[in-house]
């Protein structure tokens, strides 16, 4: 026996509703449950609507939402009535609602269901009886659903959606005011294109709506003979929509008269009082909903235009780079912070590229923001160098403090920012840092470094400040991420476990040539930090609050400067990093080892990862404790996966050699030769024209290492210290 067959002889229909189309289609089962003649049949959603008692269909709608939130059955029972509204029959609906492209369509099944009998509390009372608690329940749903939206498109579709007890309308518009016309907001249930012969219609115009909105009063037409009686001008234009009764109601918010709400009637609709009373309460909260919505959209185009205005475009054509940008506002309000970035062309050619971050998320906070952003782009332009622009930025935002503390006593605000010189033909970068997170550096063969650059106090603590500079070199096939610290310590984040998260996002990007490589990455990024995973990598401070974002993305082209353009293959690819260690900053040491450390990210060997942050602490603090000069630290990581050598080279000025001595078991120094000689694979002192190198090599396969290489002896006093 067939499933149809089957259906038929237990006397159970099955129907299938589109939210979408608003279309029902029923078996001819379906059908005869109704009260419809015994045949298949497609109707519109207010025809089926009007057989179902408005008590059930009102709470169907809420079991029908509860089975989509949890993936279930949706079942309930209904009532049928006639058109005198009379209850026929009562039946059972089972049903799986599915949600497509934000709509819901809900297949199964209808079948009758015994009538109780009378005295159990499985009865249900008379529909007479009902009439008031279904009003009821249907204005505290729609006032519920009204003052959930968030949109003018939100409101409009929980209009459309509303199912009034007892009678529905098949067509809605909303009416606004602009100037001296009425315009269409919105509309459900026509096609598009029908609300252009009332686009441009005057208040005058003998149209319902506009008497609405002029008098702001209701009017109702329970039939087409009552509309093109009242109004023969405008009747042709409603009366190719073939309904047969209207209703028009002022939309009025705080006293005033903000539009009209029309409600169209395929089946005849008296308007009693009870009805009246139903349309007049939706059409205040559909006014509220709207001038809230109003309010909200003006509020997010304010900060969208702030944000325009403030947040230029990145220049696409610098020649053998790419940049990428983004901003994403959290601090509520606006949505405008005192985050940014800028791009801003130099009289000498290059670029520069500045990212900071103003005190506070408040309106205040964008001002200053755009201030700053305007003398930082003026001191630039006039060809000063980067710590010179840092240095003017900060007396500029001084000033700023001390004349809002005098004139009106409102709070100073400091800023970080990171000033960035960038030369595309070389790939030189010249940095300098105001209190600003450190640059990050995507290595050609996908390791990433946080690369410590020297820097000042933030702008605006110090009217004259010194912002020392750091030269970089951005190789080929290399990218510079900065960004402000509501990247990194977004979601309970600090510095150290927020450069973490973000390293896998980073590492794993799949490196292309183009634009589109470089913006996946930044979305990746922000992603991250905001997307639904970034709810599973909370850090150690969980209470910190969410922050303003701007990340600013910069990548050398690798095509451009020789290399293939696929980039260096990964398995061959240098890796290096280089690093400068003042005599007056011994703190750089312990930047020194966490550098190498994250060079060797992915060493084999663990135990010689250890031994060369060992060795780079012996030798660094030698040059800094037995010479007057600087130290520069290169490490270079060279070969393939499993067979690589690193190699460490820390050069200063210093002519003179070291060479090795006997401490006894109480010295406090004099064993970094001694540790050299035990730990490294080969090591040595190189003199050079300008002072000498000290250097060591690891391997990673260990077999391949050659043995170790002492220098020549030199004086006792360029011995190095113990760690």
């Amino acid at each position: 026996m067939r499933t149809k067959d089957l259906l038929a002889a237990l006397a159970t229909g099955l129907w299938r509703w589109d939210n979408a189309s608003g279309r029902v289609t029923l078996d001819a089962e379906a059908a005869r449950l109704l009260g419809l003649p015994a045949e298949p049949a497609e109707l519109s959603e207010a025809a089926v609507r009007s057989r179902f008692h408005p008590v059930d269909f009102a709470e169907i709608n809420g079991v029908i939402q509860l089975a989509l939130s949890e993936e279930t059955l949706a079942e309930a029972r209904l009532r049928i009535v006639d058109e005198r509204g009379r209850v026929q029959r009562i039946v059972r609906t089972r049903a799986r609602p599915q949600v497509v492209d934000g709509d819901f369509e809900l297949v199964g099944t209808l079948q009758e269901v015994p009538e109780p009998q009378p005295g159990t509390s499985a009865a249900i009372t008379p529909i007479t009886g009902d009439w008031r608690r279904s009003r009821e329940a249907f204005l505290l749903d729609a006032g519920r659903a009204l003052a959930e939206a968030r949109s003018t498109a939100e409101v409009l579709r929980v209009a459309a959606g509303l199912s009034m007890p007892g009678f529905m309308p098949d067509g809605l518009a909303v009416f606004g005011i602009e100037g001296d016309r009425i315009s269409v907001i919105g509309h459900h249930g026509h096609r598009p294109g029908d609300e252009k012969p009332f686009l441009n219609m005057g208040l005058a115009t003998d149209y319902p709506a506009a008497e609405v909105i002029r008098t702001g009063r209701a009017i109702y037409l329970p039939t087409p003979e009552d509309y093109s009686r009242r109004y023969p001008t405008t009747w042709p234009l409603a009366a190719r929509f073939g309904r047969t009764s209207w209703a028009f109601l002022p939309l009025v918010n705080a006293g005033r008269t903000i539009g009209a709400w029309m409600a169209g009637f395929a089946q005849p609709v008296a308007f009693t009082p009870d009805e009246r009373s139903v349309l007049t309460t939706v059409a205040r909260m559909l006014a509220q909903a709207l001038a809230r919505a109003g309010v909200q959209e003006e509020q997010q185009e304010l900060a969208l235009g702030l944000q325009r205005s403030m947040m230029p475009t990145v220049q696409p054509d610098i020649p053998g780079m790419t940049v990428a940008a983004r901003y994403v506002p959290t601090g509520g309000g606006l949505e405008v912070g005192g985050d940014w970035y800028d791009m801003i062309p130099l009289p000498s050619g290059r670029i520069a590229l500045v990212i900071g971050d103003v005190q506070g998320h408040d309106v205040r906070a964008a001002g200053l923001m755009g201030q700053l952003r305007i003398a930082l782009r003026a001191y630039a332009s006039e060809g000063h160098h980067p710590d010179a622009v840092l240095s003017r930025a900060s007396r500029f935002l001084a000033g700023i403090n001390e004349t809002a503390l005098r004139g009106n006593g409102e709070d100073q605000r400091f800023a970080t920012c990171l000033y960035i010189e960038v030369d595309p033909a070389t790939g030189l970068l010249d940095i300098a840092r105001a209190g600003h997170p450190d640059p990050a550096i995507r290595l050609s063969d996908g390791t990433m470094l946080v690369r410590p650059t020297a820097g000042g106090l933030p702008l605006g603590i110090v009217p004259d400040t010194d912002y020392p500079t750091t030269r970089l070199v951005l190789e080929p096939g290399e990218t510079m991420v900065v960004c402000t610290d509501g990247l990194i310590e977004t979601g309970g984040h600090d510095l150290e476990t927020g450069w973490a998260r973000l390293r896998g996002i980073i590492e794993a990007h799949e490196v292309g040539e183009g634009d589109e490589s470089l913006e996946r990455l930044a979305d990746a990024l922000v992603q991250a930090v905001h997307g639904p995973s970034s709810h599973h990598t909370t850090g150690p401070l969980v209470d910190r609050r969410e922050d303003d974002i701007a990340v600013l993305l910069l990548s050398r082209e690798a095509a451009s400067c020789g290399v293939g353009a696929g980039g260096p293959s990964a398995q061959q690819a240098v890796r290096r990093t280089v690093l400068a260690v003042a005599q007056a900053e011994p703190q750089r040491i312990a930047e020194a080892r966490r550098q190498v450390r994250d060079v060797l990210h992915d060493w084999a060997d663990a135990d010689q990862v250890d031994s060369a942050v060992l060795m780079v602490s012996e030798v660094v603090t030698n040059v800094l404790m037995h010479t007057d000069g600087d130290a520069l630290l290169v490490a270079e990581i060279s070969g393939s996966r499993g067979a690589r050598r690193i190699r460490v080279d820390v050069s200063d000025s210093s002519d003179e050699l070291p060479h090795r001595r006997s401490p006894g078991e109480l010295a406090s120094s004099g064993r970094g030769l001694v540790l050299l000689e035990l730990l490294a694979g080969a090591w040595g002192v190189d003199p050079r024209g300008d002072g000498k190198s000290t250097w060591f090599e690891l391997y990673e396969d260990a077999g391949d290492a050659v043995g170790p290489v002492s220098p020549e002896p030199a004086s006792e006093s360029e011995s190095e210290p113990a760690a």
